[in-house]
């Protein structure tokens, strides 16, 4: 399988590539110029696009031949970057590619998400004087994910809790919704976050949908499996 991974420089990129490139995956990655350095430990074992991930034309160029696409979707300024990049991914991936996009609890796809009062406060409060800033913008990535879920392609948008590093605890589990029990204890390991949307490349089951996701040995997930 050839894969692209558009935003492959950062923490959650990385470990997009580390995953892939364990299954032996041809990967193509796509990051900023300034931050191709980060990819260094990489060098001969995957292809790095450098550029920006909102160009329309490096998408094209990077996602050309490929059986599906991974995207870090990231709301970064206030000039509607992670929309951009979003719609290029669906305007150029290859006709049947898998789309799999990352982002956090607070997308939501039916309105049918619970949510606690920290996480409002996040994103009515937080999100609002980040973008004041002008440093993050949470609703362009509520736009980018709308315009997804829109789409006719073979997308999955995977919803993220709060993150952390550490050891792989395996494959996260997942519900429809955010508020459901078994997502109580809000807490992923960023390794297992890549690792979920890795495995969704081939796990037909999750096109179209948008799952919410918590770490496998989490009090939650595990009062659950019981």
């Amino acid at each position: 399988m050839k894969i692209c991974i558009v935003g492959a420089s950062g923490k959650l990129g990385q470990y997009l590539v580390q995953h892939a490139l364990a299954r032996g995956y041809e990967v193509v990655s796509v990051c900023r110029q300034e931050s191709v350095g980060k990819l260094d430990r990489f060098e001969g074992r995957i292809t790095v696009i450098p550029g920006a991930t909102d160009d329309r034309e490096v998408i094209e160029r990077a996602v050309a031949g490929c059986d599906g696409v991974l995207v870090v979707m990231t709301p970064v300024g206030v000039s509607g970057y992670s929309t951009g990049t979003t719609q290029a991914v669906l305007d150029h991936a290859p006709p049947g590619a898998r789309l799999v996009f990352s982002c956090g609890w607070h997308i939501t796809r039916d309105g049918r998400d619970v949510y606690s009062w920290k996480l409002k406060l996040m994103v009515n409060v937080v999100g609002r004087l980040a973008r004041l800033a002008r440093m993050v913008d949470l609703d362009d990535q509520v736009e980018a994910a709308r315009r997804i879920f829109a789409s006719d392609t073979r997308w999955t948008v995977v919803r993220g809790s709060d993150l952390e590093e550490g050891e792989s605890q395996g494959l996260p589990v997942w519900s429809e919704h955010v508020g459901d029990p078994v997502l109580a204890s809000n807490l992923t390991r960023r390794v297992d976050f890549a690792l979920f949307m890795v495995e969704a490349l081939v796990n037909d089951d999750l096109v179209h949908e948008a799952p919410a996701i918590v770490g496998r040995e989490t009090p939650s997930a595990l009062t659950h499996a019981a």
